[in-house]
């Protein structure tokens, strides 16, 4: 029943993580700290590295914040947390910075129709250049009119 539980308890930190990364990017990354995320909507130096992957680090260090309080039995979840947490910063950099932004060149086309809307969801997003007037601000869930256009 343990080994479950800690399943769970890892798919629903994974879950949540994508509410995260929605809610940080909508009301964290367009408010206060656009002047960190600013760059990967208009690249405006010639590093490969973004101010924008600030937020990868600081996610990186909650995931590792909770690795600390299972080490130390401060929290029986924290392992569970932690990889949970890892999980979906491995997958946010797979889906979003090496498929969709090819950022490594990777994966340049794709035929299924996930993969097509999770693009057109995103290039909606990157259509507005500055921190105002954005739509779909999450990674891995969009509206569904672009599942739906990616089968036309």
């Amino acid at each position: 029943m343990g080994f479950i539980i800690h399943v769970l308890v890892f798919l629903l930190s994974f879950a949540i993580m994508e509410f995260m990364a929605w809610f940080t990017h909508k009301y964290i990354m367009h408010g206060p700290l656009w002047i960190l995320h600013k760059d990967h909507h208009r690249k405006d130096h010639d590093s490969w590295f973004e101010r924008n992957d600030t937020f990868f680090i600081f996610y990186a260090f909650v995931s590792i914040g909770f690795f600390l309080l299972w080490k130390y039995d401060y929290f029986q979840f924290g392992l569970t947390i932690g990889l949970g947490i890892f999980a979906y910063g491995l997958t946010y950099f797979l889906v979003h910075d090496i498929f969709i932004h090819q950022r490594f060149k990777w994966f340049r086309t794709t035929n299924f129709r996930y993969g097509k809307a999770l693009r057109r969801a995103h290039k909606m997003h990157h259509k507005h250049l500055g921190k105002d007037h954005g739509e779909c601000f999450g990674m891995l869930l969009f509206p569904s009119k672009y599942y739906k256009e990616a089968n036309s």
